[in-house]
């Protein structure tokens, strides 16, 4: 009973995309690739991190990533590496400079814009003259009355 419900337990857990064969020997250097993996963009998956995901190509990332600690680089050379690489799109938090800005104030600067002009509608239409309403002739008054006696 008792191993059927540690299995049951395993099963449950995350797979992480890591292999056994990818971790490095050195625990400090395995921590910072983790840490490095973890910020990366599966190209395959989308929003799913290098160190979640299980396809070949977060697999190559995974392995580039170690390659360039094992090498000397530091967190920001390897990193700097594969977006030179693989372009920024790679970054799950991509930096806000340059046209990446353009892209994160589009939005609330879209949703102001609205507002303002939301705002100058209503008050137009407040301040606007209550268009003539139409005049009824002495006849029509006179039929609308006898109308309304009966």
């Amino acid at each position: 009973m008792k191993r059927l419900l540690l299995v049951l337990c395993l099963l449950a857990a995350p797979a992480l995309g890591v292999q056994p064969d990818e971790i490095l020997d050195d625990p400090v250097l395995e921590e910072r690739a983790r840490d490095i993996s973890s910020g990366l963009r599966c190209l395959v998956c989308r929003n799913e991190s290098i160190d979640d995901s299980n396809a070949e190509l977060a697999r190559d990332l995974r392995l580039l990533v170690r390659e360039r600690l094992v090498a000397g680089d530091s967190n920001e050379e390897a990193v700097s590496y594969i977006v030179d690489r693989y372009g920024e799109y790679v970054l799950l938090k991509p930096k806000t400079t340059g046209a990446n800005l353009l892209l994160w104030l589009a939005g609330p600067i879209m949703f102001g814009a609205g507002l303002i002009m939301g705002g100058v509608y209503l008050r137009r239409r407040a301040i606007a003259p209550e268009p003539e309403t139409a005049r009824l002739s002495k006849e029509e008054e006179s039929r609308l009355r006898d109308i309304l006696r009966d």
